[in-house]
C-alpha cells in the first residue's frame, strides 16, 4: 500500500507539526509461514555462511504487509500520521510466525 498522505515516525512526534488529535493505537499484523525450498537452502547456507537471502525477503515482505495494514487502520479512524511505529515478533506454531506493527494514529498540523 503507497500512501504519501500517512507519515510515519518511531518516535513521539514530527518536528515541524504539532499534534491536534490522538486517535488511538492502530496495529496491522501478517502471520507468515516458513517455505520448504527456504528452508532447504537455508540449510545449505547454515553450511558454508552468509545471509539466508530467501529468509530476509520473506521478513521483509511480512514487515510491509504488517504496515500496510496499520497504515489502513489509520486511514480508517482519520489519521494523518501514526507515532511511535513499532516492530514486534512471536512465534504461533512450528514453522510459522506473527509480525505486528503498531502504533498511536494522530492528526498533525504543520507548524507555522
Amino acid at each position: 500500500m503507497k500512501n504519501e498522505k500517512i507519515m510515519l515516525s518511531n518516535i513521539e512526534y514530527l518536528p515541524g507539526y504539532t499534534i491536534t488529535r490522538h486517535l488511538g493505537l492502530v496495529q496491522g499484523s501478517t502471520v507468515r509461514a516458513k517455505h520448504i525450498g527456504r528452508d532447504f537452502m537455508a540449510g545449505l547456507k547454515n553450511m558454508v555462511g552468509g545471509e539466508l537471502a530467501g529468509y530476509t525477503e520473506l521478513l521483509n515482505e511480512s514487515r510491509q504487509e504488517a504496515t500496510d495494514r496499520m497504515i489502513a487502520q489509520a486511514v480508517g479512524v482519520g489519521a494523518n500520521a501514526v507515532i511511535n511505529v513499532r516492530f514486534s515478533t512471536a512465534n504461533i506454531a512450528s514453522g510459522a510466525a506473527e509480525i505486528l506493527a503498531y502504533g498511536t494514529a494522530v492528526s498533525l498540523t504543520r507548524k507555522e
